[in-house]
């Protein structure tokens, strides 16, 4: 029985291989817009599309950025400045891809532009540092798609939305895990909307990976700022003690579970764009697909004494 049971799930692994090895023809012809082509995931993805014959139109966020990309591109690939904040930016951009693309339509989208700052316990934060985070990572992200989306259905081609395994599990406060909850909202509510028009929505949930949102000085640079801003009353919540053992326990987190190599989630975000088959949710990074989504399927009770346990406390005691 165990060996029946073994061969079907060997025969199931081999027919998925086989099936998701299948790619799109003509690559040459197929026209990808990613947000967030400065540094990171967008940049390598940039590159690693352009290498494989699409057409690519990188979308940064600086003039730097636009002109570093294109020093290590071929002629396929074309820049635009882009703040996907900004609803007049974004606008400009789908005008020029319109024309860009014509009657042939924009094969896929990748939402990748986001940040990770301001994040901290909730009460360090107000509502001014989720606005700023949310019209990043979620209705920058909502905007872009929407801005496209007719150009999408002309292709019928794909949609491709950047969460993070924290849109399924949220271990910190802040609007980080709350952007990404949103995102995945989106993209399921849009991938059933859409479906009759023959285009795809897939999301990508990464794990922790070694990019500028992860840069540990970076993280604790933010961290001592919301600090810093704090009224006394809330610092003596927390006790003197509270900021260093987190600062220290984030250089702890950084070393277990970051992972440098970025090129696992850009394989998955080019599998999202050229693979015939595409799946509907990528979780790239060892920590994303044996830690935290695992965690994520756990009752809330027992998650909550695990976080609680492996985090550092305020000063109050915690039953």
């Amino acid at each position: 029985m165990l060996l029946y049971i073994l061969g079907l799930v060997a025969a199931w692994f081999i027919y998925r291989w086989y099936k998701e090895s299948k790619r799109v023809p003509n690559e040459g012809d197929k026209y990808v817009f990613i947000t967030g082509c400065d540094s990171g995931f967008g940049n390598n993805l940039a590159k690693h599309l352009d290498k494989l014959g699409f057409r690519v139109i990188a979308g940064c966020y600086t003039e730097k950025g636009e002109i570093e990309l294109k020093k290590v591109s071929s002629e396929r690939l074309t820049t635009i400045p882009l703040d996907v904040t900004k609803s007049e930016s974004i606008k400009k951009a789908t005008a020029f891809i319109k024309d860009l693309v014509g009657e042939k339509g924009l094969w896929a989208v990748v939402n990748n532009a986001g940040v990770g700052t301001p994040s901290g316990p909730c009460d360090w934060l107000n509502v001014e540092d989720y606005k700023s985070m949310l019209a990043v990572n979620l209705n920058g992200v909502i905007d872009v798609t929407l801005s496209v989306l007719q150009l999408i259905k002309k292709a019928k081609g794909r949609v491709v939305n950047v969460a993070s395994v924290f849109g399924r599990i949220s271990p910190f406060g802040g609007p980080y895990c709350v952007s990404k909850y949103g995102v995945e909202a989106f993209n399921d509510s849009l991938r059933l909307n859409v479906a009759p028009f023959g285009v795809k929505v897939l999301c990508i949930e990464p794990g922790f990976f070694k990019t500028s949102m992860s840069d540990t000085a970076v993280l604790k640079s933010n961290m001592k700022k919301l600090w810093d801003r704090l009224p006394q009353e809330t610092k003596d919540d927390y006790g003197p003690a509270f900021l260093d053992i987190m600062l220290e326990q984030m250089d702890e987190r950084s070393r277990q579970f970051t992972d440098g190599d970025l090129m696992k989630v850009v394989s998955c975000m080019e599998h999202a764009i050229s693979a015939l088959h595409p799946r509907y949710r990528y979780s790239p990074g060892w920590d994303a697909k044996f830690f935290w989504l695992p965690l994520s399927y756990m009752p809330s009770c027992l998650v909550d004494r695990f976080f609680l346990r492996y985090t550092p406390h305020p000063k109050v005691s915690v039953l």
